[in-house]
Formats: C-alpha cells, sequence, structure tokens
C-alpha cells in the first residue's frame, strides 16, 4: 500500500481502569502502550478507540478510514454491539486488515470471521513462555531471531478450535509444557487478518520490543496493497461472449 497507513487501535480498557493491578502496569491503557510504538513509525497515522468512547470509538467515519484495525479484548466482549461487528465484518471483506491479539480470539468479530466459537486450554500460572519463528523470512517476524522469551504469561494450549490457518507463523512452548499457535494468519474476502497470542492484562508484555515489532511488521503485512475491484456476488447478467474458435495444432477450426 502507498502511502501513510491509517491504524485503528482498539482496546476494551475495562481491566485497565477497574483493577489496580493492572493500571500499575498500563496506567493509560494498553492501547496506548501499543499506539505509542507505532506512532513512531513514518509511514503509520495512528488513533486509539475503547469500549468506553462515544461509539465505542468505531464510527462509520473512523471504520471507513482505517486500513488496519488492532483489537483487543477480554471480558467485555458481549457489550460489543452486533450492529458494530456487522459494520467491521463487512469492512474486512472489503479490505481492511486486522490484527487480533491475546484474548481477542474471544471477540464477536474474530469468531464471526473464522466462523467458529473456539476453545482452548488456559492457566493463568504466571509461566515463562517462548515463542519459536516457524517461518523465517516472512514479513510479520523480520528483524525477529530464532525463538525469543516472556518470563511471565498467562498459558494458551491446545487443541484450539479454529480452522486451519493459511500460514503458522509463530509456536508457543510453556514452561507447563503446552503448546500453542501463536502467530497465524488468514484472509477473509480481501482483507488479511493476523492472530498473535501473547499480551495478558497483568503482564508487561506490551513493553517487549520483540512483541512491538512483530505487531509493527503484522500492521504492514495485513494493510491492503492496492485498490482492486470490488467482490461482488448475487444475480448478474451474462458476460459478454469470447469470440473465436477452437483449432488443433496445426490451426484447423475444430468446433
Amino acid at each position: 500500500m502507498a502511502g501513510t497507513i491509517r491504524v485503528t487501535v482498539w482496546n476494551e480498557f475495562w481491566h485497565e481502569q477497574h483493577q489496580d493491578n493492572i493500571k500499575a502496569v498500563y496506567p493509560d491503557g494498553i492501547h496506548r502502550v501499543i499506539a505509542s510504538h507505532l506512532e513512531k513509525q513514518s509511514d503509520m497515522e495512528v488513533r486509539t478507540a475503547t469500549l468506553y468512547d462515544p461509539d465505542h470509538g468505531l464510527t462509520d467515519e473512523t471504520i471507513e478510514s482505517t486500513d488496519v484495525l488492532i483489537w483487543w479484548s477480554h471480558l467485555r466482549n458481549d457489550q460489543v454491539p452486533d450492529e458494530l461487528v456487522d459494520k467491521l465484518y463487512k469492512r474486512v471483506l472489503a479490505g481492511m486488515g486486522t490484527i487480533f491479539l491475546h484474548s481477542a480470539s474471544g471477540s464477536k468479530l474474530f469468531k464471526r470471521l473464522l466462523g467458529t466459537p473456539g476453545g482452548h486450554k488456559w492457566r493463568e500460572a504466571h509461566e515463562k513462555e517462548r515463542l519459536w519463528v516457524l517461518k523465517p523470512g516472512h514479513p510479520i517476524v523480520d528483524g525477529i531471531g530464532e525463538y525469543f522469551e516472556l518470563p511471565e504469561e498467562e498459558m494458551y494450549g491446545e487443541y484450539w478450535n479454529i480452522p486451519e490457518p493459511d500460514e503458522l507463523i509463530l509456536a508457543s512452548w510453556f514452561e507447563g509444557g503446552e503448546l500453542f499457535r501463536s502467530g497465524i494468519t488468514y484472509t477473509r474476502g480481501k482483507g488479511k487478518m493476523f492472530y498473535f497470542r501473547p499480551g495478558h492484562e497483568e503482564y508487561p508484555t506490551y513493553y517487549n520490543a520483540n512483541v512491538l515489532k512483530i505487531i509493527e511488521n503484522g500492521v504492514r503485512w495485513t494493510a491492503p496493497q492496492k485498490e482492486s475491484p470490488a467482490i461482488t456476488s448475487g444475480n448478474v447478467p451474462s458476460m459478454e461472449p469470447i469470440n473465436g474458435h477452437i483449432r488443433d495444432g496445426r490451426g484447423n477450426r475444430i468446433d
């Protein structure tokens, strides 16, 4: 995509306002930590939105002018109106990129796009997480080594009830022994999707340089690359027939 990528970082923003231990980690919210990093990128124009903003921060104008939507949610997924989800779903099919972080796998939009209720193991046990790069050279992991570690995270474990991803880019191993598909991509309509697992609200995960770099890379990868014809469906007239004849290898007509 030529020019500036217009990014909207959406955060539920419930934990940071109601739990002192989490407010201590993210005093201005998870969305502000992520946005602060992206705002340093010369090719990105960044705004933030939360569940508690008017229209949940996602007016029609904001939705239409967003190239990439980053989504973090957890306990208040049911408070996101179905009408808003419908609008976002249509924008993804039309080409808007999406990045879903951590427990946003339980959001209405993620489940709508994947067509599954999801479901996996989890454990809040302050465990070390090691994230392995499975597709070195992929743009999303540009600048990331063979693996990196987070000293404390919530465990997510397989089996995860999702459709087979288009790409499996990162996988996690946890101190308790479980594995998880932690960096996956999909395409829905003209829109690219990236799910990235780390980011439990109790831990300073979004201050980690590798995590921020992967989100930054993900923005560039999911951003629409160029304008293309709209996807059409429904009852349409016949296309103009192709003129010509079928010929054999010597040029003689055989139709």
